[in-house]
């Protein structure tokens, strides 16, 4: 059978080694796509970490600026001839913008003018964060960009199937469901380390309630005080610690808020699934999040799981039974689904054995093949005739 291999080209603004859900995720699609041998090229803009300022085949590198409110993310610069003279030179059969920025901008303006396909992806609900910085006004600008960007491409991906919906209510066209997978070799309840509870406090009987992620406004944060006060109060007779983990502008508040609380800063690998495992209950009261890959990472770790009734939560977590989810926004809801995991030792441990054993079963083989079906089909007819970049 003949097999037809693709030259593909990622667009993004953001890359490992950087933290966040959306590096992560292209980090994987981009090796995953490469292992099954298609040719990735990967424009992006420089990052501390690169050595030359060059770009090489496989590699288009481009200049990024500050993005207001995230230290250490950028927008990538508009690179629209530097695209279009690379592309004539060696034409891909499809593209995948996976950033809305001005270097997002500049590829899709440059592939309709070659006639290249393109999928793109709906990563970041930026229309919802535009509030928690004070910009609400450009909520609705940004609404009608997104898409007025989404619906010039053949197809959009999106992470889970309440983005979706909301997405179709907003008129986004062509939407296609694209979810994300967790190393659950990686994130494992083996992993659990009891000296690093120690150093938290914390014996082999108390509850380490943790929480992974970015400490930005979007995350909404403060339910996690409120929280945490509520389980002390519900259970005055167990000893219980809030861990955070991560990094990002509002870490100094939060730490000023929850005066008992350990930080313990941005953990990577290894070190982070220890962290992880090394948890009871897991706190994820974010309600701007298309995915939340923390919430599988968590439940990978074999932790009991709160968070709200959507993205992630909604397609992962089955009430009761391997985690608690609450409607979105009704905080009095999550405080209550933190505490119910709480009141029967037993309980906890069945709710943390069905999350282990659910996420062990999503991993990224499935999602990697499924993008690559997606890849393919937006080529359609024209990948028939030209007959891919080579064959086997």
């Amino acid at each position: 059978m003949t097999t037809v291999f693709l030259n593909i080209t990622l667009i993004t603004e953001t890359f490992p080694p950087e933290i966040n859900g959306v590096a992560n995720t292209l980090g994987r699609l981009c090796e995953g796509l490469r292992a099954r041998g298609h040719q990735v090229e990967l424009v992006r803009p420089r990052q501390n970490g690169d050595l030359s300022r060059q770009s090489d085949d496989g590699l288009l590198l481009c200049r990024g600026w500050p993005l207001p409110g995230y230290p250490g993310l950028q927008w990538g610069q508009s690179s629209m001839h530097k695209l279009l003279r690379r592309w004539k030179r060696q034409r891909p059969d499809v593209l995948y913008i996976a950033t809305e920025g001005p270097l997002g901008l500049s590829a899709l303006r440059a592939a309709r003018r070659l006639g290249i396909s393109v999928v793109s992806g709906f990563h970041t609900n930026f229309q919802q964060y535009s509030s928690q910085y004070g910009l609400g006004m450009l909520s609705r600008i940004l609404t009608h960009y997104l898409r007025w960007f989404h619906n010039r491409s053949t197809l959009t991906l999106v992470p889970s199937v309440s983005q979706r919906l909301e997405l179709e209510r907003r008129h986004f066209e062509r939407l296609d469901l694209l979810s994300r997978g967790v190393d659950s070799q990686l994130f494992h309840p083996a992993r659990r380390d009891n000296v690093l509870r120690e150093q938290w406090g914390l014996g082999n009987e108390d509850i380490a309630v943790m929480h992974v992620g970015r400490l930005a406004p979007e995350k909404n944060l403060g339910l996690l005080k409120r929280c945490f006060e509520a389980l002390q109060a519900t259970y005055p007779q167990r000893r219980m610690k809030l861990i955070v983990i991560g990094d990002g502008p509002q870490r100094e508040a939060l730490a000023i808020s929850l005066p008992t609380a350990t930080f313990c800063g941005t953990q990577r690998g290894e070190e982070l699934a220890r962290h992880y495992a090394s948890g009871d209950l897991f706190l994820f009261p974010s309600l701007t999040e298309t995915f939340g890959n923390v919430v599988l990472e968590a439940m990978a770790s074999g932790l009991g799981v709160v968070a709200y009734d959507q993205a992630a939560a909604t397609q992962h977590i089955r009430h009761g039974y391997s985690g608690a989810v609450a409607m979105p926004g009704d905080e009095d809801a999550f405080c209550d689904a933190a505490c119910w995991l709480l009141e029967e030792p037993e309980s906890l441990r069945r709710v943390r054995l069905n999350a282990r054993q659910h996420a062990s079963r999503q991993g990224w083989p499935a999602i990697i093949e499924r993008f690559e079906h997606q890849l393919r089909g937006a080529c359609g007819e024209d990948l028939l005739e030209t007959g891919g970049s080579k064959l086997t």
